[in-house]
């Protein structure tokens, strides 16, 4: 046995104990006739302390050569510490070092294994490994395993099933680049990694299964930013004989429990906006609603004055930001410039200051009156001491800019609370989008999303008016989860495949084993899937995911630990008959 106990549960109610305990030295303090050394795993610190005068010579002289990260084991008796340390559940103990043994010597780590680490990114992540022992990321994946066994225990007792789908699958169109697998037996065939479990759900429907869930990796060849990798987990599920309320309720039972158990906060309240309202008063159909700075479309008073670049404009759109009337001329300067770069796009921002007197001071007083600029505060919600920001131009870039200055405001403002959390549901998206340089629909979510049944009639005329019986869970700005009431007859899927430009040919080699499976009894289902990284995220209080994630990719998709991707030996190549022609 190499311990007794962990390094996190001795307390005073162990004194006199003989213990044995294994770990990592955290550090040493040598006094000459006295040392100290902090012992850690996964659960705690306890300190170990070697006496001259009262442990073994060999011991002792032992323990002077231990560094960091030595790997060891003791023996030895709890005994009272006379210097208390109030900040570790260990800390009114240590143990008195009777016998010790190196287990594992270590090299000098390239970093300190501290909360605060010396240590930046890149270098953590090629040693990940020991990034694992510092308690920042320990304890962010320990949250993680909570939060997931939460959700198998609240579908669980639904009566969901988890069920295992392949990985080794082959490739659709999902709206994203497969990763590839050649097949060695198969000569010149290739197998793809699941964007998700999308068809295997469904199918497990058709075989009556009835309520499913499987926590799921995922897989997308997409370029990286900071809440995406490569391989993802998803909580997958799906329902059958449910309308889209059932699968509503569910899930937002699911959210709250989760907030509940995990968070202790209660959340009653789950507003239900349409993808419409979402754009026009938000900007995105993922707002982030634990701030107001909602919309105002000011055309109306903005358009019938000499002020060229508005009457050019599409739109006229603003937002009223809490207490920003003190901005200075250079922080207003800087947020112009900030709206201008390429990553946003604007050509430029008009500004509105509303003085504590009811009267407006703006950067367009040459073309705008008093009962203009007051028509403006009404529309934006504006209030003496606010600030009004406008932007103009084509309608969905500028809804898009004016969408990102509101949450680089709210971040700047402290509005962005992550100890708050404000969930929705964002309903009735459009079934269809167009893809401006193919001038093709392409599914918004993906082929099998049924539409909703009053708009079937709009699909020959009128494609783009078409809404889904879509649905997305929005928590604090980020897209939690996502789902759709499916297609669930072979007529309606062909119906479908047609709008989307597939041939017949092509929906049946792509799709034909869900077609068949169609004919034979599909009963209506539905479901929805989340993302777990970023759900965890979220509830650990982080915008990233990595730090939730045990051996993340960097954002060029690479495992820098193990240096993957790579190449592989030419008789590898010559048995998969593949040959390797860059240019």
């Amino acid at each position: 046995m190499y311990r007794s106990h962990n390094c996190g549960e001795l307390n005073a109610s162990n004194i006199n104990t003989e213990v044995t305990l294994a770990g990592w030295v955290q550090k040493s303090r040598d006094k000459g006739f006295m040392n100290w050394v902090d012992l850690r795993d996964r659960y705690g610190i306890t300190q170990l302390i070697f006496d001259e005068s009262r442990s073994d010579k060999t011991v002792f002289e032992l323990a002077k050569t231990l560094g960091r990260e030595f790997v060891i084991q003791v023996k030895g008796t709890v005994i009272e510490r006379e210097a208390k340390n109030k900040n570790i559940p260990t800390g009114d103990i240590e143990i008195l070092v009777s016998e010790l043994n190196i287990l594992n010597a270590a090299l000098t780590p390239p970093f300190t294994i501290e909360d605060e680490t010396d240590g930046g990114e890149d270098i953590r992540m090629k040693y990940r490994y020991l990034d694992i022992r510092r308690n920042p990321v320990k304890n962010s994946l320990l949250f993680r395993h909570k939060v997931a066994m939460e959700v198998r225990k609240y579908l669980s007792d639904l009566d969901f099933c988890e069920v295992e789908t392949p990985y080794l699958i082959k490739s659709t169109p999902e709206g994203a680049r497969d990763f590839v697998v050649p097949s060695r037996m198969n000569e010149g065939q290739f197998y793809a990694l699941p964007q998700s479990p999308q068809t295997f759900k469904q199918l497990l429907m058709v075989g009556g299964m009835d309520k499913y869930f499987q926590i799921v990796k995922c897989f997308r060849d997409e370029d990286l930013r900071a809440d995406r990798q490569p391989e993802f987990t998803q909580i997958d599920c799906e329902m059958a004989f449910v309308e889209q309320e059932d699968i509503l309720n569910v899930f937002e039972g699911l959210t709250r429990h989760l907030l509940k158990e995990i968070k202790g906060i209660e959340v009653d309240k789950f507003p239900r906006i349409t993808y419409d309202y979402a754009m026009k008063t938000y900007g995105n159909d993922k707002p982030d609603i634990r701030f107001g700075m909602e919309f105002g479309e000011l055309n109306e008073f903005a358009q019938h004055k000499d002020f060229p670049v508005f009457n050019a404009a599409e739109l006229v759109v603003g937002i009223a930001v809490p207490g920003a009337g003190n901005y200075t001329r250079k922080e207003i300067d800087g947020l112009i410039d900030w709206v201008k770069r390429p990553q946003v796009g604007a050509s430029g921002m008009v500004y509105a200051k509303c003085n504590d007197d009811g009267t407006f001071k703006s950067s367009v007083d040459k073309f705008y009156d008093q009962d203009d600029l007051g028509q403006w505060a009404k529309i934006t919600g504006a209030k003496p001491g606010d600030m009004i920001f406008v932007l103009s131009g084509p309608a969905d870039k500028t809804r898009g800019q004016l969408s990102a200055l509101r949450m680089e405001l709210a971040t700047r403002l402290g509005l962005r609370k992550p100890e708050e959390f404000a969930p929705l549901w964002v309903v009735d998206f459009p079934l269809l989008e167009l893809d401006e340089e193919s001038g093709r629909y392409h599914a918004m979510h993906h082929p099998f999303t049924s539409p909703k049944p009053e708009d079937m009639h709009l699909l020959e005329t009128q494609p783009g008016k078409v809404r889904a019986n879509a649905y997305d869970m929005v928590l604090n700005g980020n897209e939690i989860g996502g789902g759709s009431i499916r297609i669930h007859d072979k007529a309606t899927q062909q119906l479908m495949f047609k709008y989307l430009g597939f041939t017949e040919e092509e929906a049946k080699a792509q799709f034909g084993f869900l077609m068949d499976a169609f004919q034979f009894g599909a009963p209506p289902h539905g479901g929805l899937a989340f993302g777990l990284d970023r759900l965890v995220a979220i509830l650990g209080g982080q915008e990233t995911i990595r730090d939730f994630i045990a051996f993340p990719k960097n954002n060029s998709g690479r495992d820098v630990m193990i240096d993957a991707p790579a190449t592989i030996d030419d008789s590898q190549l010559k048995e998969l008959h593949i040959k390797v022609d860059i240019v």
